[in-house]
């Protein structure tokens, strides 16, 4: 069936916000690079997540930034990312969802069922097919395209609106 796996690029092109403090909740596969810990602004870095070898998985999850506003010197809410490159095409499909939640937002479980699963509030959703889904809420636009592979790539651009 070949690799499965997410390679995730995040560029901060935002003036006066630090992405920072990066939360990670995994359903399936592992992590073999992990998030950057802190992107300031025009700073980019990469993540890459794999499936687990010997198993009928893929590569899920879902993480958050902490979106710090340097001058107010607080991060009042969150960026939240989700990934899924299946195991199985033949059932599923390679998704990804973009969003921008309160800063007590926890990254698991419960984030992640909500961004894949329910209707659309406060984040967009849509299937892996190399076209941009944007979000914007607050003051900031997260844009994101993900191809639709069994290595997918997955860019995510948070801008000022």
């Amino acid at each position: 069936m070949g690799a499965r796996q997410s390679v995730i690029h995040i560029t901060n092109k935002t003036e006066g916000y630090t992405l920072q403090n990066p939360s990670l909740h995994l359903v399936s596969g592992l992590c073999q690079i992990p998030l950057p810990t802190k992107l300031g602004p025009s700073e980019c870095g990469s993540a890459l997540f794999s499936k687990t070898g010997g198993t009928a998985r893929g590569s899920v999850g879902v993480f958050t930034y902490d979106l710090y506003d340097t001058a107010a010197d607080r991060a009042d809410k969150k960026i939240a990312v989700l990934f899924s490159v299946p195991f199985d095409y033949g059932l599923y499909s390679n998704w990804c969802a973009v969003g921008v939640f309160d800063g007590e937002t926890n990254s698991d479980s419960a984030l992640y069922h909500k961004m894949y699963r329910t209707p659309e509030r406060g984040f967009v959703r849509g299937k892996a097919d190399g076209y941009d889904l944007t979000h914007t809420d607050f003051n900031v636009t997260i844009k994101s395209s993900m191809t639709n592979f069994s290595v997918a790539t997955l860019k995510v651009e948070v801008h000022i609106k």
